[in-house]
Order: structure tokens, then C-alpha cells, then sequence
């Protein structure tokens, strides 16, 4: 599968994503905010954006940000957000906001490569079938998965006994309600809300 890049490093290049549809790559990592006013609304979250999620490009905006919003993207001397609606919510005009970036000095550091597909994810890994593609989009897990599959539907890895990639337990952060899940030969054995190891 290829994921496209696109390396963005001025507000110029990220701006060229106005208008277009995004999909969820870090799904169960980034927080966003409301938007309104011209202005991100950091006081409170508005959600978490979930994987394979859909999202229309708005705008980009810059902003100095709390301390409280740069967990994930630092704040620099001002930190760089994309505007967007989610077109599968209740409504679908709403606008908010989701730090992707920021400026320091004069120079910037985009994540979005990092952040979102490009291309829509349903697509890429078609190959996967109805049935996985069915619990990604309901953010659940099934016998069977693999973990980029796992990682896409449930976000987040908050804890792993192993390094062993595909042949591990791994605690997934699923928006606060943890799931241990058990891979042998990259496929799910088993797994249930996590009580701790």
C-alpha cells in the first residue's frame, strides 16, 4: 500500500489542503476544539478524532495555544491548526479545529503526514474486506485482526509486553476505556478490557 506524503514545511503548502477530504491515521490521539470567530476554542475538547474518520479542510489557522493543548503538538511561538467539519456527525457544518503544527522561530513543522491518510484509508487497504472494515469504522475488535488494523479501530497503544510486533499482548487507550489484546502471528487471539497485566 502506498501512503502518500506531502511533507508540508510553510502555512502556504499546508493551506493547499483547504477543501479536501482527510482520513483519521493517528486515530485516539488528537483532541480537537471548537472553532468560531476565527478563533480555536482550546478551553475545552471537543472530542477526539477517531481512525479511518472522514474530515473536510476548512482552513489552517495559527494561534498561540495553552500549555494544556500541546500535549501531543508542541505550541512553538504559535501553533498551526486545521478548520474542519466532520461529514458524518450530526451536523455536518459545525466547524472545529485540530493542531497539526506549529512555528518556531520563523520556520515550520507540520504533522499531518503523520496524522492523516491522504487518500481514503477504505481504498488503500481494501483488500482487507467488509468484515474488518466493518469493526474499524465501529471502533471495535474482532479475532483475526492485525494490529494496523487494532491500532486503526481502537487508537492508541498505551502499553505492550513486548517488541515483538504481531506476537505480543498490547493495551490499546480506546478513548479511556483500555483493551488488552492478544496477537500470535499478527492476527488477534484474544482480548478484553484491560484489568492491568
Amino acid at each position: 500500500v502506498f501512503l502518500k506524503k506531502k511533507r508540508p514545511d510553510t502555512m502556504a503548502e499546508i493551506r493547499t489542503l483547504i477543501g479536501t477530504k482527510l482520513w483519521v491515521s493517528a486515530g485516539g490521539q488528537m483532541d480537537y476544539y471548537p472553532f468560531a470567530g476565527h478563533r480555536v476554542a482550546y478551553g475545552k475538547s471537543a472530542g477526539i478524532l477517531l481512525g479511518a474518520e472522514p474530515l473536510i479542510v476548512k482552513d489552517a489557522v495559527e494561534q498561540v495555544a495553552p500549555k494544556s493543548a500541546t500535549f501531543r503538538i508542541p505550541g512553538g511561538d504559535r501553533q498551526v491548526s486545521l478548520v474542519f467539519t466532520l461529514p458524518q456527525s450530526a451536523d455536518a457544518t459545525k466547524e472545529y479545529a485540530v493542531p497539526v503544527g506549529y512555528r518556531e522561530t520563523g520556520r515550520y513543522t507540520f504533522y499531518t503526514d503523520e496524522i492523516f491518510f491522504y487518500d481514503d484509508p477504505h481504498e488503500l487497504y481494501k483488500h482487507w474486506g467488509p468484515e474488518i472494515w466493518k469493526a474499524v469504522d465501529s471502533h471495535q475488535v474482532i479475532l483475526g485482526m492485525n494490529e494496523r488494523q487494532v491500532q486503526l479501530s481502537l487508537g492508541q497503544v498505551s502499553k505492550s509486553v513486548s517488541q515483538d510486533y504481531g506476537n505480543r499482548m498490547v493495551v490499546y487507550a480506546n478513548l479511556g476505556q483500555p483493551m488488552a489484546v492478544t496477537f500470535v502471528d499478527n492476527k488477534v487471539t484474544a482480548f478484553r478490557p484491560d484489568q492491568g497485566f
